[in-house]
Protein backbone atom coordinates (compact mmCIF):
# COMPACT_ATOMS: atom_id res chain seq x y z
CA UNK A 1 0.00 0.00 0.00
CA UNK A 2 1.33 3.69 -1.30
CA UNK A 3 1.02 5.74 1.27
CA UNK A 4 0.98 9.48 0.33
CA UNK A 5 2.06 12.33 2.83
CA UNK A 6 1.05 16.07 2.19
CA UNK A 7 3.73 18.05 0.51
CA UNK A 8 5.65 20.23 2.68
CA UNK A 9 6.60 23.71 0.57
CA UNK A 10 9.20 24.95 3.27
CA UNK A 11 10.94 21.34 2.75
CA UNK A 12 10.61 21.80 -0.87
CA UNK A 13 12.09 25.63 -1.00
CA UNK A 14 14.74 24.49 1.47
CA UNK A 15 15.96 21.47 -0.96
CA UNK A 16 15.98 23.48 -3.87
CA UNK A 17 17.87 26.37 -1.89
CA UNK A 18 20.32 23.31 -0.66
CA UNK A 19 20.81 21.79 -3.98
CA UNK A 20 21.42 25.61 -5.91
CA UNK A 21 23.69 26.36 -3.22
CA UNK A 22 25.58 22.85 -3.96
CA UNK A 23 25.97 23.82 -7.68
CA UNK A 24 26.88 26.73 -7.01
CA UNK A 25 29.93 25.68 -4.44
CA UNK A 26 30.65 23.41 -7.22
CA UNK A 27 31.07 25.76 -9.95
CA UNK A 28 33.59 27.90 -7.59
CA UNK A 29 35.36 24.98 -6.73
CA UNK A 30 36.44 23.97 -9.88
CA UNK A 31 36.97 27.51 -11.06
CA UNK A 32 38.17 29.08 -7.76
CA UNK A 33 42.20 28.80 -8.23
CA UNK A 34 41.53 31.41 -11.04
CA UNK A 35 39.61 34.24 -8.54
CA UNK A 36 41.74 33.52 -5.84
CA UNK A 37 44.46 36.16 -4.23
CA UNK A 38 47.46 35.99 -5.98
CA UNK A 39 50.93 36.86 -3.70
CA UNK A 40 54.09 37.62 -5.94
CA UNK A 41 57.54 38.59 -4.95
CA UNK A 42 59.68 40.39 -6.90
CA UNK A 43 63.79 40.12 -7.34
CA UNK A 44 63.75 42.82 -5.01
CA UNK A 45 61.92 41.18 -2.32
CA UNK A 46 58.84 43.59 -2.17
CA UNK A 47 55.58 41.69 -2.01
CA UNK A 48 52.32 42.89 -4.47
CA UNK A 49 49.22 41.60 -4.17
CA UNK A 50 46.95 40.71 -7.07
CA UNK A 51 42.80 39.44 -6.70
CA UNK A 52 42.92 37.34 -9.51
CA UNK A 53 46.28 36.30 -12.04
CA UNK A 54 46.51 38.98 -14.56
CA UNK A 55 45.22 39.15 -18.15
CA UNK A 56 47.33 41.89 -19.48
CA UNK A 57 50.65 42.59 -18.56
CA UNK A 58 53.48 45.25 -19.39
CA UNK A 59 56.51 44.52 -20.17
CA UNK A 60 59.71 46.91 -20.61
CA UNK A 61 61.96 44.27 -22.50
CA UNK A 62 60.90 42.00 -25.40
CA UNK A 63 62.99 38.89 -23.74
CA UNK A 64 60.01 38.78 -21.24
CA UNK A 65 57.90 37.58 -24.56
CA UNK A 66 60.36 34.53 -24.39
CA UNK A 67 59.39 33.98 -20.95
CA UNK A 68 56.04 33.90 -21.33
CA UNK A 69 56.30 31.41 -24.45
CA UNK A 70 58.33 28.92 -22.14
CA UNK A 71 54.74 28.52 -19.95
CA UNK A 72 51.81 29.81 -22.11
CA UNK A 73 51.20 28.53 -25.57
CA UNK A 74 50.07 31.90 -26.14
CA UNK A 75 52.19 34.46 -24.86
CA UNK A 76 50.73 37.75 -26.66
CA UNK A 77 47.50 36.51 -25.18
CA UNK A 78 48.54 37.66 -21.87
CA UNK A 79 50.36 41.16 -22.73
CA UNK A 80 48.93 44.56 -23.14
CA UNK A 81 52.32 46.51 -24.33
CA UNK A 82 56.10 46.22 -24.73
CA UNK A 83 58.83 48.13 -25.70
CA UNK A 84 58.76 46.40 -29.44
CA UNK A 85 62.13 45.95 -28.89
CA UNK A 86 63.00 43.53 -31.97
CA UNK A 87 66.62 43.64 -31.64
CA UNK A 88 66.67 41.86 -28.17
CA UNK A 89 64.83 38.91 -29.96
CA UNK A 90 66.20 39.11 -33.16
CA UNK A 91 64.50 40.22 -36.55
CA UNK A 92 63.39 36.16 -37.35
CA UNK A 93 61.95 35.16 -34.05
CA UNK A 94 59.68 38.24 -34.18
CA UNK A 95 58.96 37.35 -37.16
CA UNK A 96 58.41 34.00 -36.06
CA UNK A 97 55.95 35.42 -33.42
CA UNK A 98 54.07 37.63 -35.49
CA UNK A 99 53.12 35.14 -37.97
CA UNK A 100 51.85 32.94 -35.56
CA UNK A 101 50.10 35.53 -32.87
CA UNK A 102 48.95 38.32 -35.80
CA UNK A 103 47.59 40.38 -32.29
CA UNK A 104 51.40 41.36 -31.41
CA UNK A 105 51.06 44.08 -33.71
CA UNK A 106 48.12 45.45 -32.10
CA UNK A 107 49.66 45.48 -28.62
CA UNK A 108 50.73 49.19 -27.20
CA UNK A 109 54.04 50.10 -26.96
CA UNK A 110 55.75 51.48 -24.19
CA UNK A 111 59.58 52.58 -23.47
CA UNK A 112 62.02 49.71 -22.93
CA UNK A 113 64.37 49.42 -19.87
CA UNK A 114 66.92 50.95 -22.04
CA UNK A 115 64.65 53.77 -22.47
CA UNK A 116 63.31 56.39 -20.24
CA UNK A 117 60.11 55.32 -18.56
CA UNK A 118 57.10 57.16 -19.32
CA UNK A 119 54.45 57.04 -16.22
CA UNK A 120 51.77 58.18 -18.80
CA UNK A 121 52.64 55.43 -21.68
CA UNK A 122 51.88 52.96 -18.60
CA UNK A 123 49.23 54.42 -17.12
CA UNK A 124 47.31 54.49 -20.92
CA UNK A 125 47.90 50.84 -21.58
CA UNK A 126 45.79 49.80 -18.64
CA UNK A 127 47.75 46.79 -17.67
CA UNK A 128 46.79 44.64 -14.65
CA UNK A 129 50.25 44.54 -13.61
CA UNK A 130 53.14 46.22 -14.82
CA UNK A 131 56.51 44.24 -15.13
CA UNK A 132 59.80 46.00 -14.99
CA UNK A 133 63.67 45.02 -15.10
CA UNK A 134 65.58 45.05 -12.15
CA UNK A 135 68.56 47.80 -13.67
CA UNK A 136 65.87 49.96 -14.63
CA UNK A 137 63.22 49.34 -12.49
CA UNK A 138 60.71 52.40 -11.40
CA UNK A 139 61.49 55.33 -9.26
CA UNK A 140 59.71 55.33 -5.95
CA UNK A 141 58.33 58.79 -7.31
CA UNK A 142 57.05 56.93 -10.39
CA UNK A 143 56.18 53.39 -8.69
CA UNK A 144 53.58 55.45 -6.62
CA UNK A 145 52.01 57.55 -9.52
CA UNK A 146 51.55 54.10 -11.34
CA UNK A 147 50.02 52.16 -8.47
CA UNK A 148 47.67 55.54 -7.69
CA UNK A 149 46.26 54.40 -11.19
CA UNK A 150 45.72 50.38 -9.46
CA UNK A 151 48.19 49.47 -11.39
CA UNK A 152 50.61 46.98 -9.13
CA UNK A 153 54.27 47.05 -10.47
CA UNK A 154 56.83 44.25 -9.74
CA UNK A 155 60.59 43.69 -10.86
CA UNK A 156 61.85 40.72 -12.41
CA UNK A 157 65.40 39.96 -14.09
CA UNK A 158 67.08 37.90 -16.30
CA UNK A 159 70.30 40.37 -17.24
CA UNK A 160 72.14 41.62 -13.79
CA UNK A 161 72.31 37.72 -12.62
CA UNK A 162 70.74 35.35 -14.53
CA UNK A 163 71.76 32.10 -12.68
CA UNK A 164 70.30 33.71 -9.56
CA UNK A 165 67.37 35.74 -10.31
CA UNK A 166 66.14 33.37 -13.60
CA UNK A 167 63.85 30.64 -11.47
CA UNK A 168 62.39 33.77 -8.98
CA UNK A 169 61.48 35.63 -11.99
CA UNK A 170 59.96 33.15 -14.26
CA UNK A 171 57.94 31.40 -10.79
CA UNK A 172 56.79 35.35 -10.58
CA UNK A 173 55.45 35.21 -14.36
CA UNK A 174 53.39 31.98 -13.36
CA UNK A 175 52.10 33.00 -10.28
CA UNK A 176 51.02 35.96 -12.06
CA UNK A 177 49.67 34.32 -15.31
CA UNK A 178 48.23 31.26 -13.59
CA UNK A 179 50.91 28.79 -15.17
CA UNK A 180 52.83 27.59 -12.28
CA UNK A 181 52.52 24.16 -12.93
CA UNK A 182 54.34 24.67 -16.79
CA UNK A 183 57.20 27.06 -15.25
CA UNK A 184 57.97 23.94 -12.72
CA UNK A 185 58.21 21.49 -15.09
CA UNK A 186 60.51 24.02 -16.97
CA UNK A 187 62.64 24.95 -14.33
CA UNK A 188 63.37 21.46 -13.06
CA UNK A 189 64.71 20.85 -16.67
CA UNK A 190 66.50 23.32 -16.86
CA UNK A 191 67.82 22.43 -12.84
CA UNK A 192 68.93 18.92 -13.84
CA UNK A 193 71.02 20.20 -17.09
CA UNK A 194 72.46 23.13 -14.57
CA UNK A 195 73.38 20.06 -12.24
CA UNK A 196 74.81 17.76 -14.62
CA UNK A 197 77.31 21.15 -15.89
CA UNK A 198 78.09 21.78 -12.12
CA UNK A 199 78.83 18.16 -11.19
CA UNK A 200 81.37 17.79 -14.23
CA UNK A 201 83.57 20.36 -12.90
CA UNK A 202 83.21 19.78 -9.59
CA UNK A 203 86.45 18.82 -9.28
CA UNK A 204 88.07 21.37 -10.98
CA UNK A 205 90.97 23.28 -9.18
CA UNK A 206 92.41 26.93 -9.70
CA UNK A 207 95.00 26.74 -11.93
CA UNK A 208 92.46 24.99 -14.42
CA UNK A 209 90.45 27.46 -14.86
CA UNK A 210 91.45 29.02 -18.57
CA UNK A 211 90.84 33.48 -19.17
CA UNK A 212 87.31 33.65 -21.23
CA UNK A 213 86.87 37.01 -23.05
CA UNK A 214 83.46 37.67 -23.74
CA UNK A 215 82.65 40.43 -25.90
CA UNK A 216 79.36 41.31 -26.56
CA UNK A 217 78.15 43.45 -30.18
CA UNK A 218 81.78 43.00 -31.30
CA UNK A 219 82.31 44.74 -34.57
CA UNK A 220 84.93 46.20 -35.93
CA UNK A 221 84.65 49.72 -34.84
CA UNK A 222 87.35 51.96 -32.50
CA UNK A 223 85.02 51.36 -29.97
CA UNK A 224 86.84 48.26 -27.90
CA UNK A 225 85.61 46.59 -25.60
CA UNK A 226 82.41 45.31 -24.29
CA UNK A 227 82.55 43.07 -21.53
CA UNK A 228 80.73 41.68 -18.60
CA UNK A 229 81.89 42.44 -15.36
CA UNK A 230 80.53 41.35 -12.23
CA UNK A 231 77.30 39.81 -13.07
CA UNK A 232 75.42 39.32 -16.30
CA UNK A 233 76.80 36.25 -18.50
CA UNK A 234 80.27 36.56 -16.54
CA UNK A 235 78.52 34.95 -13.52
CA UNK A 236 77.97 32.08 -16.39
CA UNK A 237 81.27 32.27 -17.40
CA UNK A 238 82.53 31.56 -13.67
CA UNK A 239 79.86 28.78 -13.30
CA UNK A 240 81.39 27.34 -16.57
CA UNK A 241 84.52 27.11 -14.99
CA UNK A 242 86.31 29.95 -16.43
CA UNK A 243 87.65 33.39 -15.79
CA UNK A 244 85.81 36.43 -16.68
CA UNK A 245 88.84 38.87 -17.45
CA UNK A 246 86.19 41.35 -16.97
CA UNK A 247 85.21 40.48 -13.37
CA UNK A 248 88.75 42.07 -11.65
CA UNK A 249 87.91 45.71 -13.29
CA UNK A 250 84.17 46.37 -14.07
CA UNK A 251 82.24 46.22 -10.95
CA UNK A 252 78.82 46.37 -12.63
CA UNK A 253 77.45 43.41 -14.58
CA UNK A 254 78.50 45.13 -18.18
CA UNK A 255 80.99 47.73 -18.51
CA UNK A 256 84.36 48.41 -21.38
CA UNK A 257 87.93 47.32 -21.23
CA UNK A 258 90.67 48.72 -23.47
CA UNK A 259 92.33 46.78 -25.62
CA UNK A 260 95.73 47.28 -23.73
CA UNK A 261 94.15 45.56 -20.83
CA UNK A 262 92.75 42.80 -23.10
CA UNK A 263 96.24 42.05 -24.43
CA UNK A 264 97.91 42.34 -21.01
CA UNK A 265 95.33 39.54 -20.20
CA UNK A 266 96.06 37.28 -23.16
CA UNK A 267 92.67 35.47 -23.00
CA UNK A 268 92.72 31.76 -23.51
CA UNK A 269 89.16 31.47 -24.79
CA UNK A 270 87.73 34.36 -26.55
CA UNK A 271 83.44 34.32 -27.34
CA UNK A 272 81.92 37.28 -29.63
CA UNK A 273 78.31 37.92 -29.70
CA UNK A 274 76.61 39.65 -32.47
CA UNK A 275 73.54 39.45 -34.67
CA UNK A 276 70.91 41.47 -36.88
CA UNK A 277 71.68 44.34 -34.76
CA UNK A 278 75.42 44.38 -35.84
CA UNK A 279 74.40 45.15 -39.62
CA UNK A 280 75.86 47.97 -40.85
CA UNK A 281 78.80 48.16 -38.58
CA UNK A 282 80.97 45.20 -39.83
CA UNK A 283 80.21 42.89 -36.71
CA UNK A 284 79.55 39.72 -36.52
CA UNK A 285 76.08 38.52 -37.78
CA UNK A 286 75.12 35.36 -36.37
CA UNK A 287 71.52 33.89 -35.83
CA UNK A 288 68.21 32.16 -37.69
CA UNK A 289 68.56 35.19 -40.45
CA UNK A 290 72.65 33.73 -41.71
CA UNK A 291 73.90 30.76 -42.76
CA UNK A 292 77.22 29.35 -40.37
CA UNK A 293 79.45 30.10 -43.02
CA UNK A 294 78.49 33.97 -43.10
CA UNK A 295 78.51 33.97 -39.06
CA UNK A 296 82.02 32.10 -39.22
CA UNK A 297 83.24 34.70 -42.58
CA UNK A 298 82.05 38.17 -40.03
CA UNK A 299 83.70 36.41 -36.82
CA UNK A 300 86.84 35.15 -38.96
CA UNK A 301 87.22 39.29 -39.25
CA UNK A 302 86.26 40.93 -36.30
CA UNK A 303 89.37 38.54 -34.78
CA UNK A 304 91.11 40.25 -37.63
CA UNK A 305 91.29 43.57 -35.72
CA UNK A 306 94.74 44.79 -34.96
CA UNK A 307 95.83 43.15 -31.27
CA UNK A 308 93.77 40.19 -31.70
CA UNK A 309 95.99 38.11 -33.97
CA UNK A 310 98.66 37.52 -30.72
CA UNK A 311 95.94 36.71 -28.57
CA UNK A 312 96.57 32.57 -27.26
CA UNK A 313 92.98 32.36 -28.11
CA UNK A 314 93.14 32.90 -31.45
CA UNK A 315 96.95 31.51 -31.40
CA UNK A 316 95.18 27.77 -30.11
CA UNK A 317 92.14 27.95 -32.42
CA UNK A 318 89.38 28.84 -29.20
CA UNK A 319 87.47 31.48 -31.11
CA UNK A 320 83.47 31.26 -31.22
CA UNK A 321 80.56 33.14 -31.59
CA UNK A 322 77.19 33.44 -29.51
CA UNK A 323 74.06 35.07 -30.83
CA UNK A 324 73.33 38.04 -28.86
CA UNK A 325 70.22 36.86 -28.28
CA UNK A 326 70.87 33.99 -26.48
CA UNK A 327 72.23 36.34 -23.35
CA UNK A 328 69.98 37.98 -20.76
CA UNK A 329 67.21 35.04 -21.91
CA UNK A 330 65.26 33.01 -19.85
CA UNK A 331 66.46 30.03 -22.58
CA UNK A 332 69.75 30.68 -20.33
CA UNK A 333 70.50 26.96 -20.33
CA UNK A 334 71.67 27.00 -24.06
CA UNK A 335 74.50 29.59 -23.27
CA UNK A 336 75.38 27.73 -19.92
CA UNK A 337 75.96 24.78 -22.05
CA UNK A 338 77.49 26.32 -24.98
CA UNK A 339 79.96 28.10 -22.72
CA UNK A 340 80.64 24.67 -20.86
CA UNK A 341 82.01 22.87 -23.89
CA UNK A 342 83.42 25.86 -25.52
CA UNK A 343 85.67 26.52 -21.88
CA UNK A 344 86.34 22.90 -20.80
CA UNK A 345 86.27 21.00 -24.36
CA UNK A 346 87.42 18.07 -22.84
CA UNK A 347 85.27 17.45 -20.20
CA UNK A 348 81.78 18.75 -22.00
CA UNK A 349 83.10 16.57 -25.04
CA UNK A 350 79.52 14.28 -24.55
CA UNK A 351 77.17 17.15 -24.01
CA UNK A 352 74.71 17.85 -27.14
CA UNK A 353 73.01 21.02 -26.90
CA UNK A 354 71.45 20.83 -29.85
CA UNK A 355 69.59 18.11 -28.13
CA UNK A 356 68.49 20.67 -25.43
CA UNK A 357 67.39 23.13 -28.18
CA UNK A 358 65.38 20.46 -29.55
CA UNK A 359 63.24 19.14 -26.18
CA UNK A 360 63.03 22.81 -24.99
CA UNK A 361 61.56 23.51 -28.42
CA UNK A 362 59.30 20.09 -28.11
CA UNK A 363 58.46 20.43 -24.58
CA UNK A 364 57.87 24.16 -23.75
CA UNK A 365 58.45 27.00 -26.35
CA UNK A 366 55.49 28.46 -27.99
CA UNK A 367 57.85 29.36 -30.94
CA UNK A 368 60.65 27.27 -31.52
CA UNK A 369 64.08 28.37 -31.33
CA UNK A 370 66.03 28.34 -35.02
CA UNK A 371 69.81 28.45 -35.24
CA UNK A 372 72.72 28.83 -35.93
CA UNK A 373 73.32 30.37 -32.46
CA UNK A 374 77.09 29.44 -32.08
CA UNK A 375 79.33 28.83 -34.35
CA UNK A 376 83.59 28.00 -33.64
CA UNK A 377 85.62 29.78 -35.94
CA UNK A 378 87.36 26.62 -37.05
Amino acid sequence: MRINFPLNPRAVLTAGALMRAAVVAAVLASIGPAFADVTLKDVTGREVHLDAPAHRLLIDDGRYLIALALINPDPVSVLAAWPHDINRIGKATYAAYEKKFPAIDKLARVASSAGSLSVEQVIAARPDLAVFSLGSQPTEEQRSRIEAAGIPVVVIDFFTHPLANLEPSLRLLAAATGREAQAEAFLAFRRARLDAVKAKLADLKPDERPRVFLEPHAAMTSDCCNSPGKGNVGDIIEADGGTNIGAAVIPRAFGKLNLEYVISQDPQVYIATGGSHMEGTAGLLIGPEYTADKARETLARVVSRPGFSGLAAVRDHRVHGLSHQMLNSPLDIFTVEILAKWIHPERFKDLDVDETVREVNERFLAVPVEGPNWVDLD
